[in-house]
């Protein structure tokens, strides 16, 4: 073949010019046909290397002076335009007024409670007929009824129809209970009224008090809880020890026990 005839010869070529020795043959001709050695890459390129284009493997890039000076420049150029969007699309921050400070002080004064004021009193005398006589307090505004309830209530006999039970009393009055009578007729002592400052206003049938020491037997008769018989002995009395000089002498006297000088205490003086 016409390669093998080319080798030999230049084979013998090589042996003439080396003085007939034989020149060292590093690879097969045939392979160096195909493989030229400026063609040799050398070993397979490995890391980053190995996804670069092959034009691109051995290649260094090297802008030069003012190549660089120029990548400088845009350099500053986004610097300063990435700055100046910064500032335009930050937030403002509006100053808030100072709230006005709040007093923490606790006023010490005490709270006024509304407490109704405590009603006004009277007082007002309960005599006669009534279980329990003297004094009594009562609110302002009461009537003829609330004092003889204060007073225990009237007792038996007593003259309550010449009475107006709805009369309003002042500070002083006085609440005369009388004697009623036991036949229908006229009380025999009327009840009334005194009002403070004023005369005495018994009823119209009023014969006031009855006086021991000048009280005739028919008088004392006419009592309530006194006969006959007990007015003979309060006339008999008077005569044997002289003037009464308290009333309470009346329970000396035969006959009256003190359930009937109860009844006769307001009824009689001296």
């Amino acid at each position: 073949m016409r390669s093998i005839e080319e080798r030999d010869r230049v084979r013998s070529r090589l042996g003439a010019v080396t003085g007939g020795r034989e020149p060292e043959v590093v690879a097969d001709l045939d392979d160096a046909e195909r493989t030229p050695e400026w063609l040799d890459l050398g070993p397979e390129p490995r890391g980053r290397s190995s996804w670069l284009p092959e034009r691109l493997r051995g290649a260094r890039f090297d802008p030069g002076r003012p190549g660089a000076v120029t990548l400088a420049l845009v350099g500053v150029v986004v610097v300063v335009i990435v700055g100046v969007v910064f500032l335009l699309e930050r937030p403002q921050q509006n100053a808030v007024p100072a709230l006005p400070a709040v007093s923490a002080s606790v006023s010490a004064s005490p709270v006024e409670t509304s407490t109704p004021p405590a009603p006004a009193m009277i007082v007002v005398s309960v005599v006669g007929l009534v279980h329990t006589n003297g004094l009594v307090r009562l609110p302002e505004g009461s009537r003829i009824a609330d004092a003889i309830t204060a007073a225990g209530g009237a007792q038996e006999g007593a003259d309550l129809l010449s009475l107006n039970m709805a009369q309003r009393l002042m500070d002083g009055d006085q609440v005369l209970v009388g004697v009623a009578s036991t036949d229908g007729g006229p009380p025999v002592l009327g009840s009334g009224t005194v009002s403070s400052g004023t005369a005495a206003a018994p009823g119209p049938a009023s014969r006031g008090k009855v006086n021991l020491n000048s009280a005739t037997e028919e008088e004392l008769d006419a009592l309530p809880g006194v006969g006959p018989v007990t007015a003979a002995a309060i006339v008999a009395w008077r005569s044997v020890n002289g003037r009464f000089t308290d009333v309470e002498q009346l329970g000396e006297v035969e006959g009256i026990g003190p359930a009937r000088l109860a009844k006769l205490r307001e009824l009689v003086t001296i």
